[in-house]
C-alpha cells in the first residue's frame, strides 16, 4: 500500500499524521469463538476481499485467508500468527491474528505485545471462557484497551443482559454497549445504535459470503417494523442507561471499561459497525517505552522490534519472514537499519507488507505497520532495529513449558535435514529446544506450553525437511531457571534434570511441584526462579 506522495516525508509532522490513520490490533478469543471468520469479514467489508471464505461452516468451507497452514486447513482452528494490512475509509488497519488454541497462547502473546488495542470476542451461546479470560488478562496487565464484540448472535444462546453481568463480574470490566440486540440470541433481527437511537435492520445474504445490506430505521419505523421485539430491546437499553453503561473514552483508554457490540460474523452482521468503532473510539500508535523507561516518540527515528518469525509462507521457496511492528519513524525499503542486539547493519532490501499468505513489496511504512522481512537469518524473536538514535525495546518473556518430549529423526541419514529443521522451529518460536551434554545434540528435548505444539513440530518436520521423527513424552511438569551452581544438584536428584535452552537459560525441570519442593528442602542453598512470571 502506497500512501500519498506528501506523506513520505520524514517530516515529523508527516509521520504523526500517518500514524494517526493506523490502526493496529489483535483479536483474542476462546477456540471456535468465529476469530477466523471475524477477520474474514473485517477483510470483506473493508472490501479487501471479495468474498468471504467462511460459508457454510468448518465442513464444508474454504479456507479463510489467515488460515494458510494445511493443520490449520484441516482442523478448521487457527494455530498461527498472521498479519493483514487492509484500509477502510483512509484508515489503515493493521490487524495481527492469533493463534484461536490455547496450546499457542504463547505465540498470541507476543502478538499482543505489538498491538494498541484488541477485540475480545464472544461465543454468544457460551459467554467467558477460561482461554479468554487469560487473554484478557495479560491486556489487563499490559495495558491494552479492550473492545467486546458478542459474536454468533444469530443462533440461540445466553441472554444479552447476562452476558452484560459476566464482563462485569467475572473480569471487572465496566461494559459499555455500544449497538444492544433487537431480538434475543437466535433471533437477530438488527442493532439499536445508542449513539443516535436509530436501529440498523440486518438483511441476509446467501450464505454470508458478501457484506450484509442493512436499512436504518427511527425508533418510530422501528416500533412499527418489529413491535414486541423491539419494545423488548428498548427497555433493555433503559436498564443500561439507568446503571451508567454509557461509553467513556477515559475509562476504555485505561481498561476499566469495554465498548460492546453485538454481531454475526458468519452473516456479516455488525462488522460494519465493529470497524466504524475501531475508527472512531480506538487508540492510534503511542509512543512505546524502551528497555530502559524512556519513551520512543511516534515521530522519532525510525524503530521497530520483532514479534514473531515464521518460515513456510511461500513453498516455492524455503524463506522465513520476520513480522516487525513498526514504533516510530519512517521505514523505506533499502534502508540499512542497525540490529540493536549485534550492533550491525541490517539490510532491508527484501521487506514486504503482508496479508495473510500473500506479500507485496513495502516501498515504505509508518508507526503501527507491520512489515516481513524476509530471510532475516540474524533476526530473533524480540530484536530492536533502529536508525540513527538508538533505542532498545523490551525483550519478550518466554512462557514457562510444561509438557516435554525428546525428538529423534527416524532415519539418522537425514540428520542434517532434522537438525537444520530442529533450528529452524527453534527459531520461530513453535516450541523451545532444549540439551544436555547427557542427551547429546541428537535428542533433543521440546519443551511446550501445550502438546499440540509437538503435532506442529512433526508436522512441518514432514512437510518442509521431508524428516520422520519420533517423541518419546518425558514426565516432567514444571520448568524453573537455575544458576549453574545448582545445577550439578538438581542432576543429581531423582525425578529432575537440568537442560539448557537457546538463549543459555538452564532449566530445572521436575515430574511435579512436590518433587521440586523436596529437592529445595533438602538444599537451602539452591536457587530457583520463576520463568516468566505473570504471563499465560
Amino acid at each position: 500500500m502506497t500512501p500519498p506522495a506528501a506523506a513520505t516525508s520524514n517530516q515529523p509532522a508527516a509521520v504523526l499524521a500517518q500514524a494517526a490513520r493506523r490502526r493496529t490490533f489483535a483479536v483474542i478469543s476462546h477456540p471456535d469463538a468465529g476469530k477466523s471468520t471475524l477477520t474474514e469479514a473485517l477483510a470483506l467489508h473493508a472490501h479487501a476481499i471479495t468474498a468471504a471464505g467462511a460459508t457454510h461452516g468448518k465442513a464444508g468451507r474454504k479456507a479463510t485467508v489467515s488460515d494458510w497452514m494445511e493443520m490449520e486447513q484441516a482442523r478448521g482452528i487457527s494455530i498461527s500468527s498472521t498479519a493483514l494490512q487492509f484500509e477502510y475509509e483512509d484508515t489503515v488497519f493493521n490487524l495481527v491474528d492469533t493463534p484461536g488454541h490455547a496450546d499457542f497462547s504463547e505465540d498470541t502473546y507476543r502478538v499482543l505485545s505489538a498491538v494498541d488495542f484488541a477485540v475480545m470476542l464472544l461465543d454468544g451461546g457460551k459467554g467467558l471462557e477460561p482461554q479468554t479470560l487469560k487473554l484478557f488478562d495479560v491486556c489487563r496487565r499490559s495495558g491494552i484497551p479492550v473492545i467486546t464484540l458478542v459474536n454468533k448472535w444469530d443462533r440461540p444462546g445466553l441472554d444479552a443482559l447476562e452476558l452484560m453481568d459476566q464482563i462485569q463480574t467475572e473480569i471487572d470490566l465496566h461494559p459499555t454497549p455500544l449497538t444492544w440486540p433487537v431480538g434475543i440470541a437466535g433471533d437477530f433481527r438488527g442493532v439499536i445504535d445508542r449513539r443516535d437511537d436509530t436501529c440498523i435492520e440486518y438483511l441476509r445474504t446467501a450464505g454470508g459470503a458478501t457484506i450484509a445490506p442493512q436499512a436504518i430505521h427511527t425508533p418510530d419505523e422501528a416500533s412499527e417494523l418489529f413491535g414486541e421485539v423491539w419494545s423488548a430491546a428498548r427497555e433493555e437499553v433503559d436498564l443500561l442507561d439507568a446503571s451508567d453503561s454509557t461509553y467513556d473514552p477515559e475509562t476504555f483508554l485505561a481498561g476499566t471499561s469495554t465498548p460492546v457490540l453485538f454481531a454475526a460474523a458468519a452473516l456479516n452482521f455488525g462488522i460494519g459497525q465493529l470497524l466504524e468503532t475501531m475508527l472512531t473510539v480506538a487508540p492510534a500508535p503511542a509512543p512505546r517505552p524502551g528497555a530502559d523507561g524512556q519513551l520512543r516518540p511516534v515521530d522519532a527515528d525510525f524503530s521497530a522490534f520483532v514479534f514473531k518469525i515464521q518460515a513456510g509462507m511461500n513453498t516455492a521457496h524455503r524463506d522465513h519472514v520476520a513480522f516487525a511492528r513498526i514504533c516510530s519513524g519512517v521505514f523505506r525499503r533499502g534502508d540499512v537499519l542497525t540490529h540493536a542486539q549485534s550492533g550491525r547493519p541490517f539490510a532491508t532490501k527484501y521487506a514486504q507488507s503482508l496479508f495473510g499468505r500473500e506479500r507485496e513489496t513495502a516501498e515504505i511504512a509508518f508507526p503501527g505497520d507491520v512489515i516481513g522481512l524476509v530471510n532475516a537469518s540474524q533476526l530473533a524473536i524480540g530484536d530492536t532495529l533502529f536508525a540513527d538514535s538508538p533505542v532498545q525495546f523490551p525483550p519478550i518473556p518466554s512462557f514457562a513449558p510444561e509438557h516435554f518430549a525428546v525428538i529423534r529423526a527416524r532415519d539418522t541419514g537425514r540428520y542434517k535435514q532434522f537438525r537444520r529443521g530442529i533450528e529452524q522451529l527453534d527459531r520461530e518460536g513453535v516450541v523451545q529446544v532444549l540439551r544436555s551434554n547427557l542427551r547429546g545434540d541428537q535428542a533433543p528435548v521440546l519443551a511446550a506450553v501445550g502438546p499440540m505444539q509437538f503435532e506442529v513440530v512433526v508436522d512441518r518436520l514432514k512437510r518442509e525437511f521431508s524428516t520422520e521423527v519420533s517423541l518419546d513424552h518425558l514426565d516432567y511438569q514444571l520448568a524453573l531457571q537455575v544458576d549453574r551452581a545448582g545445577a550439578d544438584t538438581v542432576n543429581s536428584s531423582a525425578g529432575a534434570e537440568v537442560l539448557e535452552r537457546t538463549d543459555g537459560t538452564l532449566l530445572a525441570v521436575f515430574t511435579d511441584r512436590w518433587r521440586m519442593q523436596r529437592i529445595a528442602r533438602a538444599h537451602p542453598d539452591l536457587t530457583l526462579e520463576s520463568l516468566a512470571a505473570g504471563v499465560v
